[in-house]
């Protein structure tokens, strides 16, 4: 993949190229919420290929070894045997409640009051799920996914520049 500018997507680093998550979630094709898991159960999953460890951090960045994560991705793709993610899904659009319907009204309340906390707390921080779960019912994961949409709002918040709308 060729580089396209965005320092937030790659740069150089010490002499080697380094690569963000969102690099990451176009070069492979997954979610983010996959690509965070991959980094996530890093450590916790010894039977597949591990997610390489961040490299730097610039601004709230973490930056991956560009070739550690192209072999990881090449191992993962040969582990399970497709290059097709997804696959053994239901079929759908893939953008799950994005698409309107009863659930996404719900949602985007969940992700309204999730934004409310972030801006609140000044940032995420652990177990903000569970006690948004706790304070307003529902089940923890809902919660999270909720969360992790808020996240990409409030850092898309957060990077733009004084007086400028994100």
């Amino acid at each position: 993949m060729e580089a396209d500018g965005d320092e937030r997507l790659r740069r150089l680093w010490e002499g080697r190229w380094v690569v963000s998550r969102a690099w990451i979630v176009r070069y492979t094709g997954a979610a983010e919420s996959t690509v965070a898991r991959w980094y996530a159960e890093r450590g916790r999953r010894p039977e597949h290929p591990q997610h390489p460890e961040p490299v730097c951090t610039v601004g709230r960045t973490i930056y991956f070894d560009q070739q550690a994560v192209e072999a990881f991705w090449a191992a993962w793709q040969e582990d399970v045997g497709t290059a097709q993610l997804g696959s053994g899904r239901r079929p759908g659009d893939g953008q799950g409640t994005r698409g309107g319907g009863p659930g996404r009204e719900q949602r985007e309340r969940a992700v309204e009051v999730a934004l409310d906390a972030l801006r609140r707390a000044g940032g995420h921080r652990r177990g903000l799920a569970a006690e948004l779960a706790r304070e307003h019912g529902g089940v923890d994961r809902s919660w999270q996914r909720a969360v992790n949409e808020a996240r990409v709002v409030y850092e898309r918040e957060q990077s733009a520049e004084p007086g400028t709308s994100p």
